[in-house]
This record gives structure tokens, C-alpha cells and sequence, in this order.
């Protein structure tokens, strides 16, 4: 289980009754989570003053509860040098996964130690964690998601992050017909990322079924992946799909184009002041041999 120390704005704060406590630099959230299946709080002093609750329909989807009428529709919370803008969104998300640090962290520290200018291909980017961490260390990104209330979101972190200087592109696109494109406009990435939904929607209506369409889209991009490729990061939430399976991907596909060291493990975070982990997702990852 991978997970980081340092995210100080963001705190689990206690899970029970398939419900976590958290806190967002200050903002004390209640959502749902289908890996807390006990029921015994473990800090109950710390179950009030909360200021808004996410509640599940029994029909499908949810609404938040504000708790709070104060609570401003949109707040920040900071990760090292990083600024993220957060809100409450539909489907109790925030615009954030802050397990993700241990992967912005990684990816940090490839394009730092590379001593070469790096080009970032970033797909199904949602808000643009990944690319902030990636543009902070000078890389060139290009930044791709269906939603064009994601990609307007991921503008912000770019302004937040006060990283308007660098070379990015936002794109509002469906990932794997952009991936086609740029096979034909013969583009090359030295690492690229994706973090792909289990069923979505593209921009013009187009399916993506994560067990369907997850191979073949590794498969085309190894044909983006530089001379000198560094990374390449699978990310998933998608239940019952496993870390192994990730890795026999990318060793059937980037590591039959260049041999590298493939790895793969659980992300989650750890509740304060506690042995206690909430799983969140796996990733799977490529990385170059160190000489």
C-alpha cells in the first residue's frame, strides 16, 4: 500500500458505516465509501460541525447536504507548492483524490531527474492534478478529457498553481480518438498517464467500457511513447479489475517497445492519528531502468 505523510490541508479524520470523515483544509466532509464496511466510530467526539454530507438516493446517485450555510461553493487546499480549487460536485466528489500525491510525487521526481525537457501526454485528466505536478517541474503537457467542465476546472489549477507560463494544452476530447490523431500526426510523449473511468461518455457520445477498451488503448499508445520514454502510470478505481492485470498490460504492450522496471500496488490514506488505511484504487507503472 502506497500513500504519503506530508498532505497536511487534507486529513481522513475517521470512517464508519460505510461513511468518511475528512477534512479539506478545514472543510469537514461526510461521503460514502463502499470499503468501510464496520460500523464502530472510532472518534466519535470528532462527528460534529460537519459541514455538508453527501447522501446516496435509493433510486441511484446522490445530493449533498450542506450543513453549513456558510460553506462557499468553491474553496482551496494546498499540496507542497501545488493549489487546488475544490467544489462539491455531483457523485460526492470534490475535484481532488489526494491519494494521488504518491503519483504526482513520482512523477515529479522522473521528469526532475531526467536533466531534459519532458513532454507529458496526460488522458482522461479530469481536473489536472497529474499536469500541475508534471507542468511545476517544466515539462511540456498535453492535457485531455471529454468533459469541458473538467478541463475548464483543470484552467483554474493552472491559474491557482500560478502556472500560466508553461507550455500546456486543455483539450476536450475523447481520449482514444485523440490517441488515433496523434498516431497519424506521428507525436511522441516520453511519459503518459491515464486514469480511466470504468464507463464513460465521450464527447460526442462515445462508449468507454474500462475491460473493453483499457488494452487497446495502452496498445496505441506505446506507438506516442518516445525514443527515450521515462514513465507510463495506469490508474484505476474500477472494482474487481486487479493490480496484476494493470501490469501484464503494460509488459504485453510499453515494455515489449522498451524494457523497463513495471511495478504496481494499492494507494489509499491513512486515518489520523491511526494503524487505519482506506484503500482507493491501484495503479500499475513503467518506468525506465536507472543506469
Amino acid at each position: 500500500m502506497k500513500y504519503v505523510n506530508d498532505f497536511k490541508e487534507y486529513q481522513l479524520l475517521d470512517m464508519a458505516s460505510g461513511m468518511k470523515l475528512e477534512s479539506w483544509n478545514g472543510i469537514k466532509l461526510l461521503r460514502p465509501d463502499p470499503q468501510i464496511i464496520w460500523k464502530d466510530k472510532q472518534k466519535p467526539e470528532l462527528w460534529n460541525n460537519i459541514d455538508a454530507i453527501y447522501m446516496r438516493s435509493k433510486t441511484g446517485g446522490g445530493m449533498w447536504d450542506i450543513k453549513n450555510p456558510r460553506l462557499k461553493n468553491a474553496w482551496q487546499i494546498h499540496y507542497r507548492d501545488l493549489t487546488f480549487n475544490l467544489k462539491l460536485m455531483g457523485f460526492k466528489h470534490t475535484g481532488l483524490f489526494p491519494e494521488q500525491a504518491y503519483n504526482w510525487n513520482v512523477i515529479r521526481d522522473v521528469i526532475k531527474n531526467a536533466n531534459r525537457k519532458v513532454k507529458v501526454l496526460n488522458l482522461f485528466a479530469y481536473t489536472g492534478a497529474a499536469s500541475m505536478a508534471a507542468l511545476k517541474e517544466n515539462a511540456d503537457v498535453v492535457h485531455v478529457d471529454a468533459s469541458k467542465g473538467m478541463v475548464d476546472w483543470a484552467k483554474e489549477n493552472v491559474k491557482s498553481c500560478n502556472l500560466e507560463n508553461r507550455n500546456i494544452r486543455l483539450l476536450i476530447d475523447d481520449c482514444l480518438k485523440f490517441v488515433k490523431r496523434e498516431i497519424r500526426r506521428e507525436n511522441k510523449y516520453d511519459i503518459i498517464l491515464m486514469d480511466p473511468p470504468s464507463f464513460g461518455r465521450g464527447s460526442k457520445s462515445e462508449v468507454w467500457n474500462i475491460e473493453d477498451s483499457l488494452y487497446e488503448l495502452v496498445y496505441l499508445c506505446t506507438q506516442l511513447l518516445s525514443d527515450n520514454p521515462l514513465l507510463f502510470i495506469i490508474n484505476s478505481y474500477t472494482t474487481g479489475l486487479s493490480k496484476t492485470v494493470l501490469e501484464d498490460i503494460l509488459y504485453m504492450t510499453v515494455n515489449k517497445k522498451c524494457e523497463g522496471i513495471i511495478s504496481s500496488d494499492e494507494l489509499g490514506i491513512k486515518m489520523e492519528d491511526s494503524n487505519l488505511i482506506l484503500p482507493c484504487g491501484i495503479y500499475a507503472r513503467w518506468e525506465k531502468m536507472k543506469k
